[in-house]
């Protein structure tokens, strides 16, 4: 059986055409993907470039009618991928971080399917590594735990953890700020760790300026995978690999570019081509192209023919 991905753009009212699966082919399963939704109670501002105009208190809007989509697709997405930033970081400034939360995920209940959610700096702006591991954003125990096959088992040090959405397709979820000085118990060796790393490629009094690195991904609101969740990462894929399934890898939407938003230390958004794995997919690099406010929204359909 080939299998490939057939995406569709979705925004608001639009559905995908007929037109766009190949007539020999069968819709096996679909599931949704949002990112960025970077609630706030505030009027509309800009990114901190200045360059792109933010639609904070418009977000839930935009994140409803996706909702509302999803519900009324004739054939129920699987599940949905939250790919991180659900809400913005103002709110820590305003102490509304968990009011706004609480907000959001309130809206998510109206979801019919089950949501997997990712961390982004913006999470870490609001809380703690620890609160956000007792948090509703912890989705961890939708988890597929295979049999006889311990090595799959993440480490509670990272937030990751895989699951089968669909009969050998193995989805895959990642902690982008596994190596991050964001949210970090700054008295830990692993925050030491990061820090140390981040000055040596940043020698820059504010950590989140690029401005002469030669390597401009090291910068403060950045992170990246420890050994230890590549080597998870590397035992899942191989389990896949020798049972022929077919990987998709959520993960916080890094880019290749700019350069600034690539993870550290010397990571991108794609750490898996090292281990050879040919029927991988990343759901970020899908996102990326569309933006709708600040909202990313896609659904992606896959086809056998």
């Amino acid at each position: 059986m080939l299998v490939y991905l057939e995406t569709c753009l979705e925004v608001m009212d639009d559905k995908p055409s007929p037109e766009a699966l190949s007539e020999s082919s069968e819709r096996l399963f679909s599931f949704g993907v949002i990112a960025d939704v970077q609630y706030a109670d505030l009027e509309d501002g800009f990114n901190f470039q200045g360059t792109r105009r933010r639609y904070y208190r418009h977000s839930l809007l935009h994140l409803q009618g996706a909702i509302e989509d999803w519900n009324n697709e004739s054939s129920t997405p699987c599940c949905v991928l939250q790919l991180g930033d659900i809400i913005d970081g103002y709110n820590a400034q305003y102490n509304a971080s968990e009011k706004s939360l609480e907000l959001v995920m309130d809206t998510f209940k109206r979801l019919k399917v089950p949501v997997h959610h990712t961390w982004g700096n913006h999470e870490f702006y609001n809380f703690s590594r620890e609160y956000l591991t007792h948090s509703k954003l912890n989705t961890k125990f939708l988890e597929d735990q295979i049999v006889h096959h311990p090595e799959t088992m993440p480490s509670e040090d990272y937030y990751a953890y895989h699951f089968v959405p669909f009969p050998k397709f193995r989805f895959v979820l990642l902690d982008a700020y596994d190596l991050s000085v964001l949210g970090m118990d700054q008295s830990s060796p692993k925050y030491e760790q990061c820090m140390k790393i981040l000055r040596e490629h940043n020698p820059n009094t504010e950590l989140n300026s690029p401005q002469g690195l030669s390597e401009p991904q090291f910068v403060q609101f950045n992170g990246g995978f420890s050994q230890e969740q590549l080597n998870w990462l590397n035992e899942v894929l191989t389990f896949s690999d020798t049972n022929q399934e077919k990987v998709v890898i959520a993960i916080f939407p890094f880019t290749q570019t700019p350069l600034t938003v690539c993870a550290w230390p010397g990571t991108t958004g794609m750490p898996w081509q090292s281990f050879g794995l040919m029927s991988a997919w990343c759901v970020s690099l899908l996102v990326t192209p569309m933006m709708v406010a600040t909202l990313r929204i896609l659904l992606v359909y896959i086809t056998s023919a």
